[in-house]
């Protein structure tokens, strides 16, 4: 999958022109890949058109008109852009009780190694998280995964009589959800 390029990023009247019409299309594309696993974890899958929005969203949240900022804005979130042969999603954990968050993220800690895409009864891609956003006490209620596929993995993935399901396996929280078809064609047709 393409990065977003400096060519791809619109000047910021530009974009209040478009911005609608743009925010209706993410919204499109985001309801296909975005997948509730229980009651409390969204996982968002990312590609170049969710990952250019938010950029043109920074920008213009930040007022940010410096090119070199704004090729630093576009560096950090090219991140979330998955790599050949990967899948890369933004995982939230969405707590609405204020006073519930941090008792809630501390059970939720060792989450990161609690998160895999199971296709079949054999192929098993855990969840790779970024570094950083889980500490010892602490956990972020947004995290950054990537599920990197062996050409094995891809091969399942791609045949659709094969069940793929997101599975979260933790002592303090246990669900999985299976990919819609819309959803998994989406997500196989950029692996």
């Amino acid at each position: 999958m393409h990065k977003v390029t400096i060519n791809d990023i619109v000047g910021r009247e530009r974009y209040e022109h478009i911005r609608d019409q743009f925010r209706e299309h993410i919204i499109a594309v985001k309801k296909i890949r975005r997948i509730a696993v229980g009651n409390i974890i969204t996982f968002v899958f990312e590609n170049q058109d969710t990952v250019k929005f938010q950029i043109q969203e920074m920008l213009r949240a930040e007022h940010i008109t410096d090119l070199d900022q704004t090729r630093s804005e576009i560096e950090t979130y090219n991140e979330l852009i998955p790599s050949d042969g990967e899948l890369s999603a933004t995982m939230l954990i969405e707590i609405t009780e204020h006073d519930q968050i941090r008792p809630q993220l501390v059970r939720l800690l060792g989450i990161d190694t609690a998160v895999s895409l199971h296709i079949g009864q054999q192929v098993v891609v855990p969840a790779v998280f970024e570094a950083g956003r889980s500490k010892e006490d602490n956990l972020s209620a947004v995290q950054y995964v990537r599920f990197v596929f062996s050409p094995e993995a891809r091969a399942a993935f791609h045949d659709e009589r094969q069940e793929a399901k997101i599975v979260i396996d933790h002592p303090h929280y246990q669900a999985h959800t299976v990919l819609n078809p819309e959803t998994r064609h989406a997500l196989a047709t950029e692996l």
